[in-house]
């Protein structure tokens, strides 16, 4: 992954179990924000999906595909950094492939 800090469309994401950053999209439980996930081949606690890196049994966290508009490679470590990048803002997931200019 040549561009580690550009977000992507959830079509490339890796189905493999590596953790990656998503954009949870704004919806009436609040604004727009970013988790840490992975993608869970399903076990006995909860089917294949996005799952929260936070999830644990008997408490997983779950995203549908509609809720995540984008995800991004986990960035190398940073000791001046302590804080996650701001979630993706664009009108539409058409601005992630490039302006087409």
């Amino acid at each position: 992954m040549d561009e580690p800090d550009r977000w992507r469309l959830m079509a490339s994401a890796p189905k493999d179990g590596s953790r990656i950053l998503v954009t949870i999209r704004q919806s009436e439980q609040g604004p727009a924000e970013v988790d840490l996930a992975y993608w869970s081949h399903g076990d006995q606690f909860g089917g294949e999906g996005w799952r929260a890196s936070d999830s644990s049994p008997g408490h997983i966290i779950e995203y549908a595909e509609p809720e995540l508009k984008c995800w991004m490679p986990m960035p190398a470590a940073n000791r001046t950094s302590t804080s996650m990048p701001s979630p993706w803002e664009g009108d539409d997931d058409h601005e992630l492939h490039g302006s087409g200019i």
